[in-house]
């Protein structure tokens, strides 16, 4: 948990993930068993979600014995053991048991979600709603616990052929590790080491590089996915001053079209850091709260996610929409949030709840973005990562 510090002054001006806005779900037919590696069990006993019927959401209501529809959001449920299944206007409809504490989800072109969990990163057929186990890590993390600070996976991503799953693991007191996975073998097949708690994951559009963006050391590493050779930016805006105690801190970036990452601060400074050159410059933002969670649309709007006060000048919580040319506007949120994805139309954000610290609540936002209107929808415990389930 980030620790209360007085902020330094107004924000420089200067200059100005990826993960992908939506996980892609296939008609075809999954090979797969109801247990893996992890030895995972199978769908809780709820209702299944309906047929598409839809091109960016479903509709009508869940009726059994139908595959997962696309439109369906999965969210990875930290305070349990759990991902949930909700219709994004009706709610939860079902969920598969993962390991404890679920963090961070990938979901790849085969409709196969990958949820980094403390005991490993569990797999899970979206269509059919089923657990295909679970691959441990090769690095100790002690003891299974839950919480902020728990050992265990963190940020997730995938390389854009779906070969790779790359997941960020927590070592608490400690540096973490980059560890690399082989989706065909379903088994873990390099470790990198890190930075300390490695909150986000993502993969340059060509795949050539692996970025880890790490909290606690104020740095994000830079991977090459052929050699793993590293490299390592600061990025600390408002400098490093208070160590371990300080909030200021990187939590989550994503990947411009330009390859450029950008790491939103305290909704007062992005951090735009090239890892080609390892040149940061420092826009301007206007929210005033304490950031976590980013998106980029197919256009290029940047969404991040305030997730309220945190010191005794901030506001409360908000979704900052930053155009290209950095032109915001604020809508506002109802308490905490954590993550969120974007509809693949565009119009529609999906904010989490869960939220890191202590203040988190059981469901997520839809937000409509031309009108700029929020409607909270309960589902999920404690939700923090998200995709949204789309495809033919």
């Amino acid at each position: 948990m980030d620790t209360a510090q007085q902020r330094t002054s107004a924000p420089t001006r200067s200059g100005g993930r990826t993960r992908p806005i939506a996980a892609l779900l296939c008609c075809a037919a999954l090979v797969g068993c109801s247990t893996g590696p992890g030895g995972e069990q199978d769908v809780e006993s709820q209702p299944s979600a309906p047929a598409m019927s839809a091109p960016a959401s479903p509709s009508g209501s869940p009726s059994p014995g139908r595959v997962t529809a696309r439109g369906t959001l999965l969210v990875a449920d930290f305070g349990g053991d759990t991902v949930t299944f909700l219709h994004p206007r009706t709610g939860p409809f079902a969920s598969v048991r993962v390991g404890t504490a679920p963090y961070g989800l990938a979901v790849d072109a085969e409709g196969r979600a990958w949820v980094a969990t403390a005991e490993g990163v569990a797999i899970v057929d979206t269509r059919t709603r089923r657990s295909l186990g679970r691959i441990p890590y090769r690095t100790d993390t002690g003891p299974v616990t839950e919480g902020e600070y728990r050992g265990g996976g963190m940020g997730i991503a995938l390389s854009p052929d779906g070969s790779r799953v790359y997941v960020g693991v927590n070592v608490p007191g400690g540096p973490g590790v980059l560890e690399v996975m082989d989706t065909a073998e379903r088994s873990v097949v390099d470790t990198v080491p890190i930075g300390r708690r490695p909150f986000d994951v993502d993969v340059a559009r060509d795949g050539r590089e692996v970025y880890v963006t790490q909290h606690d050391s104020f740095d994000v590493t830079a991977v090459r996915a052929d050699t793993l050779a590293t490299r390592r930016f600061e990025v600390a805006p408002y400098g490093t001053e208070g160590g371990l105690g300080s909030w200021l801190k990187p939590h989550y970036a994503v990947v411009a079209a330009d390859g450029r990452l950008l790491l939103p601060f305290e909704g007062e400074r992005l951090a735009v850091l090239d890892p080609r050159t390892g040149r940061m410059t420092v826009a301007r933002m206007t929210a005033n709260t304490h950031q976590h969670g980013v998106a980029l649309t197919a256009e290029g709007t940047l969404l991040v996610v305030g997730t309220g006060p945190i010191g005794s000048g901030d506001r409360d919580a908000s979704l900052t929409i930053r155009s290209r040319d950095g032109r915001e506007r604020l809508v506002p949120l109802d308490g905490p949030h954590e993550d969120i994805t974007v509809s693949p139309d565009g119009q529609t954000a999906y904010v989490t709840g869960g939220f890191t610290r202590d203040g988190y609540w059981d469901g997520i936002t839809v937000v409509d973005l031309d009108r700029g209107t929020a409607r909270k929808l309960p589902g999920g415990k404690r939700p923090l990562g998200i995709a949204v389930l789309v495809g033919g």
